[in-house]
């Protein structure tokens, strides 16, 4: 009877034991290497429909220590053209998603919804524009803006759909602490009803 009772409580501390290193495991991942995301509003159409589902690379800006505003063992900075997740500014209880378009040191500014940076226009593939009407800059700053040099220590990023997006133009700068990581995949894509899978869009990568 002893043994049994034994052999009882051996499987399961056997059990206990494995769940709790697979929850540490799970922590470790979802804090160092890799996060998902949800994406909640169409502010990122077309590269990010409302419904998809992305995973979030923690670790290529660096490790980030919690609590604390260091990364450690960086593989690369942010660059211009990354798909950012990071704390909102105004709401460090949120994150958002956008697209980096100038990084520190960086002159940015918006002329009749065309974007120049360090006084060239460049080459803005991602970019879409569901609307017509240009405001002036004294109406809002979404289709005349700057110009704005980035400070060091920040990124200046915008949605894709530009029309529709409150971004940098509107709330300022992204500091680096507050960067998350990269997205680079999408694993999962429902339609904006969350009723039908969008086979599609499964294994897309970001860019």
């Amino acid at each position: 009877m002893k043994n049994v009772i034994k052999d009882k409580k051996s499987t399961f501390r056997e059990y206990a034991e494995a769940i709790l290193v697979a929850l540490a495991l799970a922590l470790v991942i979802r804090t160092f290497v890799v996060q998902a995301f949800k994406i909640p509003s169409g502010s990122m159409e077309p590269t990010l429909e409302i419904g998809d589902h992305i995973l979030v690379n923690k670790f290529i800006y660096g490790v980030k220590i919690p609590f604390l505003s260091i990364h450690l063992f960086p593989l690369e900075k942010p660059q211009r053209g990354d798909v950012i997740v990071f704390i909102y500014p105004l709401d460090k209880s949120k994150d958002f998603i956008k697209r980096v378009v100038a990084v520190q040191g960086d002159t940015v500014r918006i002329v009749n919804k065309k974007l120049y940076i360090n006084g060239s226009e460049v080459s803005d593939p991602y970019a879409v524009y569901k609307e017509d009407t240009v405001f002036s800059a004294e109406v809002q700053k979404r289709d005349n803006f700057g110009p704005v040099t980035v400070p060091g220590g920040c990124l200046f990023v915008l949605g894709d759909n530009r029309d529709r997006s409150l971004d940098s133009r509107f709330w300022g700068y992204v500091p680096l602490e507050d960067v998350r990581g990269k997205a680079f995949i999408i694993y999962w894509s429902w339609d904006s009803q969350g009723t039908t899978v969008r086979w599609s869009r499964i294994g897309h990568l970001i860019h």
